[in-house]
């Protein structure tokens, strides 16, 4: 059984499960659900292709589960990511 969220905290649940980078492990953390309910979430919240869209795109992904993760420490950051500096986001140079 799902636990009754708010919509914001439902919404930034999706956004965790969408980011490739964000293990199940740092959901259950935050909001004390399992990956099933994670999954259960995403199916009753999600149009059906998008769920579907989504269970292909996670299924196997070795950085969503803190234990299969071949980097351990900090964060990934992408050598073209820039800060964002105000509200303006910052264009890459080329």
């Amino acid at each position: 059984m799902i636990p009754v969220f708010t919509t914001i905290e439902t919404d930034r649940i999706i956004e965790m499960a969408w980011e490739d980078r964000t293990p199940f492990e740092a959901i259950k953390f935050q909001f004390s659900i399992s990956e099933q309910e994670v999954i259960s979430l995403m199916r009753t919240e999600l149009k059906e292709s998008s769920f579907i869209r989504w269970r292909k795109r996670v299924q196997g992904r070795a950085a969503k589960h803190e234990q299969k993760r071949v980097f351990t420490l900090g964060r990934f950051k992408c050598s073209r990511q820039r800060a964002i500096s105000g509200n303006k986001i910052s264009k890459r140079v080329q």
